[in-house]
């Protein structure tokens, strides 16, 4: 899988009302050298209790080149500057120039802020579309010769509405229905990434296409949806979501109930609600309900907190998250709001 570089962008803050939020670990050390298959996320959680407020105790050196790109071999060190806790960056030994000739250090050397490995299918090809969107969308008519089922380097028939005047398709299947919880709204349904096609020729709504990729068999019915021109996030932020943002996981990638650290959730709010990727929230178990013998009445446990979500991608009604810590088993329908 091609690595991405990480990019962070560091903060500085002239108040300190955020600032005194900042929670150090106890203990934590006072220095942590980088080391390979580090994140950012790992780094800060050596440091701090809250490891999402890693931007705003990031100290820049203007001596260091690129001083948001953290290698392996670099020295992280926590600093107190006017009393309040910053974490500085120094150049390991390895990142030395050495004359006459110059080092370079590649960008995909640099650590990215969560395990990319987790998430890379998800940033480049996964999609989530209305139903509309999926039922009129050309779909997959029949491969060269009348074959019920073609790979790449075939060809294949799709018929449709070509007029967008794309020339790449994906091909997807129709995946799970997303259905928020709470509301039942129909929230998106999942695209599953089938294949690529380039189109050879058009004849009205018959179209003939090239195969150049698929990761398995392409079936006659699926659907093609124009080449989705997106940059790879591979740089993230690490914030709070606005105050009073909530809602529940409703789904885990794969069709289970169960969710464990590194899975990728569904998350019932998205771009209409101010959700923005980079998002860190909380999750809580329900803490459920107990009847009181001696009063005889009902009382509602507190919901107990049992890990943390990272929002990596967003569409208009729903989000997409990968669990970065989880205390305690997680489910669908654990509640998700600001840590």
């Amino acid at each position: 899988m091609k690595k991405l570089a990480f990019a962070f962008f560091a903060l500085c803050l002239s108040l300190s009302a955020l600032a005194d939020e900042v929670r150090l670990k106890d203990p934590h050390p006072d220095r942590y050298t980088v080391v390979k298959g580090d994140t950012l996320w790992d780094i800060s959680g050596t440091f701090l209790q809250n490891p999402w407020m890693w931007p705003e105790i990031w100290q820049v050196n203007p001596q260091i080149e690129n001083p948001h790109l953290i290698y392996p071999g670099d020295v992280i060190k926590l600093v107190y500057l006017d009393g309040r806790p910053r974490l500085t960056l120094e150049r390991g030994t390895r990142n030395v120039k050495l004359s006459p000739q110059v080092r370079a250090i590649p960008l995909d050397e640099a650590i990215p802020a969560i395990p990319l490995d987790e998430i890379n299918n998800f940033l480049s090809r996964s999609r989530v579309v209305t139903a509309a969107e999926m039922e009129a969308a050309p779909h997959v008519l029949t491969g060269a010769e009348q074959h019920l089922v073609v790979g790449a380097g075939d060809q294949l028939y799709a018929r449709g509405d070509f007029s967008d005047g794309a020339q790449v398709y994906g091909v997807y299947r129709g995946g799970q229905r997303f259905i928020d919880p709470q509301t039942n709204e129909l929230l998106g349904l999942q695209a599953l990434d089938i294949g690529t096609v380039k189109i050879r020729d058009e004849q009205g709504d018959l179209g003939t296409f090239d195969v150049t990729r698929s990761v398995e068999e392409i079936r006659i019915a699926d659907r093609l949806l124009p080449h989705e021109e997106r940059a790879i996030e591979s740089t993230f932020y690490p914030s709070r979501p606005e105050e009073g943002l909530e809602g529940v996981i409703m789904a885990v990638e794969g069709g289970l109930t169960q969710v464990g650290r590194m899975d990728v959730v569904a998350f019932n709010r998205g771009e209409r609600e101010g959700v923005e990727v980079g998002n860190v929230f909380a999750i809580y178990k329900d803490g459920g309900a107990i009847r009181d013998r001696v009063k005889g009445d009902v009382v509602k446990l507190p919901d107990e907190k049992a890990g943390l979500m990272m929002v990596f991608r967003t569409f208009e009604k729903m989000s997409l998250a990968l669990v970065l810590e989880a205390s305690r088993p997680l489910a669908v329908n654990d509640k998700a709001r600001h840590p």
